[in-house]
């Protein structure tokens, strides 16, 4: 059996671009309208995760009994908040 060469693996359907197909191509907005053209700049542009507190906060790590951390928890949803304000009044 006679072995192929590289040219005839190649797929047919997805061809190397010549510089003349290059010059034709469009933007993905531009060819697809349907898919992309409800996306605005500005959507695009839109800053993505969690929206920045206006007091900043740090993440720390600290040790409490077990007692302690369970009459915090016991107060309810919003715990850390409550021992947050109270940490500050005390400072």
């Amino acid at each position: 059996m006679k072995k192929r060469s590289n040219t005839e693996k190649t797929p047919r359907v997805n061809p190397e671009w010549t510089d003349e197909m290059i010059a034709q191509a469009r933007p993905a907005r531009e060819a697809l309208p349907k898919i992309f053209g409800a996306q605005t700049a500005a959507a695009m542009l839109k800053p993505r995760g969690r929206r920045k507190s206006p007091t900043s906060k740090v993440a720390m790590s600290l040790r409490l009994s077990l007692d302690t951390l369970a009459r915090w928890k016991a107060t309810g949803p919003g715990w850390q908040t409550r021992m947050a304000e109270v940490l500050r009044e005390a400072v």
